[in-house]
Parts: C-alpha cells; sequence; structure tokens
C-alpha cells in the first residue's frame, strides 16, 4: 500500500545537526522512496514496508551517533509530493 510519511529528525546534545539529517535523508533516498526535504520535516513516500524499514534503518544509524528524536505521521490518504 503506498503511505506518505512526514519526518522530523532532532539530534540532541551532538554538536553538529548536519551529519544525522544527511545520513537520514541518504537512508530514506537508499530504499527508493520518494523524499522531499523541507525545513522543519521532510516528506518520504513510497510502498508502506520501504517506508517502515528506511525510517527503522535510518533511526538505527542516527542514534548511534548519539541522542536522537525522530517524530513521524504516516497517512496512506495524502496526496503523493510532486517529483522535483
Amino acid at each position: 500500500m503506498p503511505i506518505t510519511a512526514q519526518v522530523s529528525l532532532y539530534p540532541l546534545r551532538q554538536p553538529h545537526l548536519t551529519p544525522a539529517i544527511e545520513r537520514t535523508l541518504e537512508v530514506l533516498r537508499s530504499h527508493g522512496l520518494a523524499v522531499d526535504p523541507g525545513t522543519m520535516s521532510t516528506l518520504v513516500s513510497g510502498e508502506d514496508d520501504a517506508v517502515f524499514a528506511a525510517l527503522k534503518e535510518a533511526f538505527q544509524e542516527v542514534a548511534q551517533q548519539g541522542g536522537v528524536v525522530m517524530v513521524v505521521t504516516l497517512s496512506n490518504a495524502c496526496p503523493f509530493p510532486e517529483p522535483q
């Protein structure tokens, strides 16, 4: 089933935020998902199994770098973002 997720990632107590966020985007893209980064969150669209697997992998990888909070909103009713 196709779904869309709105994902926000908050690295905690890390000297630089960018590496964790960039790694998250790389992992999401590596699963073949449509990824549309924004200033406060990222929209991710694809088949549900791929989205859930990518979110799990991304969280596990960035959690190894330090504390992190990931907030995810999932929907099977939101339109997919237009490719950029």
